[in-house]
């Protein structure tokens, strides 16, 4: 299977394809670029109540994509879903400042200061999403609330009247929750909304048959110990998680391409197989570029060149980029391949615009810091604390001894930084975690879980390269830490 674009044609192919395709915050999903990936089919199961995902893997494009009937009715297809369907879908929370359908963070913060239940809080949007009829009245969320504690005998009358209506009309009513992180500002308080937000969506599960939440979440968020309560088990036994294979990933950068907006997408198709046409004009992957990693490797080969230098020593191009993103538990974001090929692009053509390939090597090897800063940035948002830990392992090489970096952190006096008396004192990294700040052996445990850093069979800690090039830790050998 040889391509017949040229190698100017396919970094042109690839700067269109990939233009807006990293950032579902501020980009909409569209019908022609949305691609299903097999591994999330169960997560779109309107009777899948918690679905999993760390930053960047596509909980907000689902979240989005579930709202928009059309997409429903895509993934719908493409998974062989039917109920999905059938869904009509409520807006829960989400990114959007949306202050008709919930609150926002600022007016949340001010019902928890007011002593207001977060179960409460959440139960009134969902009712003023059902269309119940008092506390459609109100005009605040305040007001809304003390609606629903004044009226405790209509709160069951109305899920069971929805259930009832929804039912009739042999559909789901699907409540869904996204941007948990973003729910307010002090991770205690974010961990009281979001346990609120869990009892709903568990009563909805077990007392009603057409009334469904689905909850897309941070694993370390769901994984708190925090939020243990009453019969949580059922929960956990009835999630799904947000995963991306390689092939997956390949799967999705063909996709783009195939459905670009430019005129050479169609002599990509051509080149690469049989692509069955779809709804708005849509074409879908053949299946042996969807899951065949040999043919994978020949058309990523065609782009790229077979190695990662002038012979095989470096590694081959099609296995080098998605090894060198993982993170320590095997996981490679979506979000972090397509922004390493989006800068390995415009490196190569800034840089080698005579190479026979579209992406050169060392612009691959680019494309790969670049994603590796993002993706730092990414958890320094999110967890404030893990920068603040691997900052005095800064110039350290890996794979690296546990005992090496409890000494760093004790010669930085770590634990009192975290505790918030430190000189580098960041309220946020306080209050975010981790979960005992005095323990160090604790904090390599949680480093581990979450994918930071991971243990050889050795015994060795090592980080994988999209957070260790960052991060400023040195490998032998290795993609070089990012200099400046």
């Amino acid at each position: 299977m040889t391509a017949s674009l040229s190698a100017e044609e396919y970094r042109e192919l690839i700067q269109v394809a990939l233009a807006t395709s990293t950032d579902a915050d501020t980009v909409d999903p569209e019908p022609r670029t949305l691609f299903t990936p097999d591994s999330h089919r169960l997560a779109l199961d309107p009777d899948v109540t918690v679905v999993r995902g760390a930053r960047g893997v596509g909980k907000t494009v689902w979240f989005k994509a579930l709202q928009d009937g059309e997409l429903r009715a895509l993934a719908a297809n493409d998974y062989q879903l039917a109920r999905l369907k059938s869904v009509e879908t409520l807006a829960g929370y989400g990114t959007e400042l949306r202050p008709d359908s919930y609150p926002g963070p600022a007016s949340l913060g001010r019902m928890l200061e007011d002593g207001t239940a977060p179960y409460d809080i959440w139960m009134t949007v969902l009712l003023r999403a059902l269309g119940t009829p008092g506390i459609q009245q109100p005009p605040s969320w305040p007001e809304r609330v003390r609606w629903l504690r004044d009226h405790t005998d209509e709160q069951d009358e109305a899920l069971a009247t929805a259930d009832q209506r929804a039912g009739e009309d042999k559909a789901t009513r699907l409540i869904l929750f996204d941007a948990l992180d973003r729910l307010h500002t002090s991770r205690e308080q974010a961990n009281r909304l979001i346990e609120g937000i869990l009892r709903l969506a568990l009563e909805l599960r077990t007392r009603t048959r057409n009334l469904r939440a689905k909850v897309f979440i941070r694993p370390d968020m769901f994984d708190s110990p925090r939020l243990h309560f009453a019969d949580a088990s059922k929960l956990t036994s009835n999630a799904a998680d947000l995963t991306w294979s390689v092939p997956n990933l390949y799967g999705l950068f063909f996709h783009q391409l195939g459905n670009a907006e430019s005129p050479h997408a169609s002599t990509f198709r051509s080149a690469t197989g049989i692509w069955q046409p779809a709804e708005a004009n849509r074409y879908l992957l053949p299946r042996n570029l969807m899951g065949d990693q040999d043919v994978q490797r020949e058309v990523f080969t065609g782009i790229a060149g077979q190695w990662m230098g002038a012979n095989h020593r470096r590694g081959h191009t099609y296995t080098w980029l998605p090894n060198h993103l993982m993170d320590g538990i095997g996981q490679t974001s979506p979000r972090s391949f397509l922004r390493a090929l989006t800068s390995a692009n415009e490196d190569t053509r800034g840089r080698f615009a005579g190479h026979q390939y579209a992406l050169h090597w060392d612009g691959i090897r680019r494309g790969v810091q670049t994603a590796s800063r993002t993706r730092v940035a990414e958890v320094a948002e999110d967890l404030p604390w893990v920068q603040t830990a691997m900052k005095p392992l800064a110039g350290q090489q890996v794979p690296i001894d546990q005992e090496t970096i409890v000494n760093c952190w004790q010669e930085d006096d770590l634990a009192t930084t975290l505790r918030g008396g430190g000189k580098e004192t960041d309220e946020s990294q306080v209050r975010t975690g981790p979960r005992n700040s005095d323990d160090y052996d604790e904090i390599i445990r949680e480093l581990i879980e979450i994918g930071i850093i991971s243990r050889r069979a050795t015994g060795k800690l090592d980080l994988p390269d999209v957070y260790r090039i960052a991060f400023d830790l040195g490998r032998k050998g290795g993609v070089p830490r990012i200099q400046g």
